[in-house]
């Protein structure tokens, strides 16, 4: 594993704020396609050497820091910035953010927990599970100050992201207690995540940040209403472990989530 101090140069300008770690072509023996693991990590963790730090995983890792790899080339989260600010003001816990690189086109059938006969997609989501929980953060543990319980760690992601979040989450609720779920592709196949949700069996001890834009169309936010409901048919409480927002005219795009990051991550990782 290669650690970069600086990513390749690009046409587009990169737009990295703060202390970032590189680490290209990740391999796994669950999935057979390598991808790169962008890591933030807090201004504490350079002058604070004995401190531990909460983490939290994103999947679509192009689109979170850095403009120059963005899916829109110039549009991407700014969660970076959102993060060093609010760290720096005392708004949320110092926390690693750890950019999981999506593989392109094997991205539909890793964010999916089952083949859809609509697109003819789908499936690999326990397989990419798999490369989460067993290799991924194990390596991440090894490799920084890392708080290693699930109630230190988190798991997010938007559209398909926020499909395999939910569902890795009610998988490995020991490993991820801390779910942020954008703009949930609820739709796929059928709407099977709202079955897997009433299938659980008990509540898991996790905190969801759960949201959808009005400007995405109305059953995709009917779909998101859906979901609310039948987390807190399951126990979850708005206001304490659950957080719901619809977000007044938000697209489907990376700006629209960029505007959501701060609320997102007060939420999941706020001061104690």
């Amino acid at each position: 594993m290669t650690v970069l101090p600086l990513l390749a140069q690009s046409s587009t300008p990169h737009t990295l704020t703060g202390d970032f770690r590189f680490h290209s072509q990740f391999q796994s023996k669950f999935v057979p396609y390598a991808r790169d693991v962008l890591v933030y990590l807090p201004p504490q963790y350079a002058t604070q050497p004995r401190r531990r730090f909460p983490v939290l995983y994103l999947h679509d890792g192009q689109n979170l820091f850095d403009g120059a790899t963005s899916f829109i080339p110039g549009k991407e989260w700014q969660v970076d910035e959102t993060a060093q600010k609010l760290i720096r003001t005392g708004a949320i816990a110092p926390l690693i953010i750890v950019g999981i690189y999506n593989t392109g086109n094997h991205r539909i059938d890793e964010y999916t927990p089952t083949r859809d006969p609509k697109t003819g997609h789908g499936g690999d989501a326990d397989a990419y599970g798999r490369m989460l929980t067993r290799e991924l953060k194990p390596f991440i543990d090894r490799t920084y100050r890392t708080h290693r319980s699930g109630s230190n760690t988190g798991l997010g992601g938007s559209s398909l992201g926020a499909l395999v979040t939910l569902y890795l989450g009610m998988k490995y609720p020991h490993v991820f207690g801390k779910l942020a779920v954008m703009s949930p592709s609820v739709w796929w196949n059928n709407r099977i995540i709202l079955r897997r949700v009433a299938e659980m069996h008990g509540k898991p001890n996790a905190r969801i940040w759960l949201d959808i834009g009005t400007g995405e169309g109305e059953r995709t936010v009917q779909d998101a209403r859906d979901l609310r409901d039948a987390l807190v048919a399951k126990g979850f409480v708005e206001g304490r472990d659950l957080a719901y927002l619809e977000a007044e005219g938000a697209r489907h795009d990376e700006l629209a989530w960029a505007h959501r990051v701060a609320d997102l991550l007060q939420f999941l990782y706020p001061c104690r």
